[in-house]
């Protein structure tokens, strides 16, 4: 399964990333970079409970991330 990282600065300045195909991972940061890490641990994070908790299936993971960041 793929899985994509979406980023984008809200009108505060703060950053936000999310991985649309896992809701509720989203997460800000201070930069794009930061924003965009901790979504992709976070994600990860979600696919490991799942895996441990039986709700899934082992995957093939791919992340796509944005272009510019």
């Amino acid at each position: 399964m793929n899985f994509s990282l979406e980023c984008e600065q809200e009108v505060d300045g703060r950053w936000i990333a999310e991985v649309p195909e896992l809701p509720g991972v989203l997460s800000y940061g201070d930069s794009a970079a930061d924003a965009m890490s901790k979504a992709e641990i976070l994600a990860l994070r979600v696919i490991a409970d799942r895996l441990e908790n039986d709700e899934s299936e082992p995957l093939d993971i791919s992340l796509s991330l944005p272009a510019t960041a």
